[in-house]
């Protein structure tokens, strides 16, 4: 059978039909499915979506993700923990002039010296603490008046005992600023804003671990809950002598009393909830947990500020858009610190040191989200009013322009009306006033 050139040159134009009119059906369906202006098939692009996942997995892991959440117009995050705005918003009208006092609850081992130095020596006030060389206190008074504004270490010394926790300073604190400043009880109008400084779980412990290694104590503290101090029956010493020097990491473990467990829970909670040192008064020991987890957490949720020791530029932030108060240098984050030089790894033994501080684990990853959640809420609202302020001064320039214009054109449209008075069919106010109006705004 023989097949003629035309019949071949039909079927090849027909094959070639057949993918043209493939790709015009996609296209229409396309045009149909996804719009012109619809946002409905806006993909991320690849370059853009492993940007995002080198952001979540920086240093800043949390923040990072929100940041780029940010920056796509959304204000939805990854959240474990249901906070509302009033736990994100966080400002109080500090007034250092009038009765206002900063309380700093200063945890051991968080980095609170450094942050303690900051409040005495790096904030722009009107009347800066008065830090004489040589000395540790700084006297740190409201403008024109000598009173305290802030209690602290480098302030007021330990007027509360050394380490002072929460259940210590709520109790202490009121009565020991009367007694500084003289003031009558109930004449007393005082504000106390607390705040504290938090850290890495593991970190934390094993920086403590170092100091008592060189023979820090802390044995001079008073640990007051209801009205008096815990038994030595309550509170066993880890050691026997003046202090614990040399001690291995693996004996500071194995001591069951040992203070360093859970420490930051221990000290934001309020110890009355649970009989204080007094192990028999809630039954099982996951019991009292649970209360002073609780409790810690909702006390350092209404705290007027935290920081976290692995934030220093975002603690920063937060502070200062709290207390409306500016600190003179900027923060610096410093990671080589002793704790960094244990090498702990991922194995069993960074598992015991967690397992010892269970509670401190789950209360800084409560503490780390309420953190970058309120720096991203405040960077928001920040916005928020620059775009607000920017429309303002947008308004009062109109506003200005067209007081200042208004009287000029009127003037010049009467003056050109008059000059070409008769000529019929010329419309001269429009021109006048538009022509003016440009005028003005090129002074301007």
């Amino acid at each position: 059978m023989t097949i003629s050139p035309s019949t071949m040159e039909d079927k090849s134009n027909k094959l070639i039909l057949i993918p043209i009119l493939a790709v015009v059906f996609l296209m229409i369906g396309y045009q149909y499915i996804c719009p012109a202006g619809s946002n409905s098939c806006r993909f991320l692009t690849g370059d853009k979506l492993s940007g995002m996942f080198r952001q979540y997995h920086s240093g800043d892991d949390i923040y990072a993700y929100q940041e780029g959440l940010e920056s796509e117009g959304s204000s939805k995050t990854l959240s474990k923990f249901n906070f509302t705005d009033r736990d994100l918003e966080r400002h109080v009208d500090f007034n250092i002039k009038g009765d206002d006092v900063i309380v700093f609850l200063h945890i051991q081992k968080t980095g609170g010296t450094t942050f303690g130095r900051h409040l005495v020596r790096n904030i722009h006030l009107e009347q800066p603490c008065d830090c004489m060389p040589g000395q540790k206190k700084c006297t740190c008074h409201r403008p024109g008046k000598a009173e305290s504004w802030l209690f602290s270490r480098f302030s007021t010394g330990w007027s509360c005992g050394l380490h002072a926790d929460w259940t210590e300073l709520t109790n202490c604190v009121p009565v020991v600023m009367n007694k500084k400043d003289k003031k009558d009880a109930q004449r007393d109008r005082r504000n106390f804003y607390y705040i504290t400084m938090l850290r890495d779980p593991v970190s934390r412990y094993l920086s403590e671990w170092k100091h008592v290694q060189r023979g820090a104590t802390w044995k001079t503290a008073l640990h007051m809950c209801d009205g008096r101090s815990p038994t030595q029956d309550e509170l066993p010493a880890c050691y026997s002598g003046n202090d614990w020097t040399g001690v291995t990491l693996t004996n500071f473990m194995d001591c069951p009393s040992n203070l360093a467990n859970n420490r930051q829970v221990r000290m934001l909670a309020d110890l009355s909830l649970v009989g204080c040192y007094n192990v028999s008064t809630i039954g099982a020991e996951r019991e009292r947990g649970r209360v002073l987890l609780a409790s810690a957490k909702n006390n350092l949720r209404n705290m007027a500020f935290f920081g976290l020791t692995e934030f220093q530029r975002k603690t920063q932030y937060l502070f200062e858009r709290t207390f409306g108060l500016r600190f003179i240098q900027a923060f610096t984050q410093i990671n080589s610190t002793r704790a960094a030089s244990v090498g702990v790894g991922e194995g069993a033994l960074r598992r015991r040191i967690e397992g010892l501080n269970a509670l401190d684990v789950e209360l800084y990853e409560y503490a780390k989200e309420l953190f970058l959640r309120r720096y991203q809420y405040s960077r928001q609202t920040q916005h928020r009013e620059q775009r607000l302020r920017r429309r303002q001064e947008r308004q009062e320039e109109r506003q200005w322009l067209h007081q200042h214009t208004a009287p000029i054109s009127k003037a010049r449209r009467e003056e050109e009306e008059r000059e070409i008075e008769g000529v019929e069919g010329e419309e001269v106010g429009g021109v006048a006033t538009t022509e003016d109006y440009s005028s003005q705004v090129v002074r301007w």
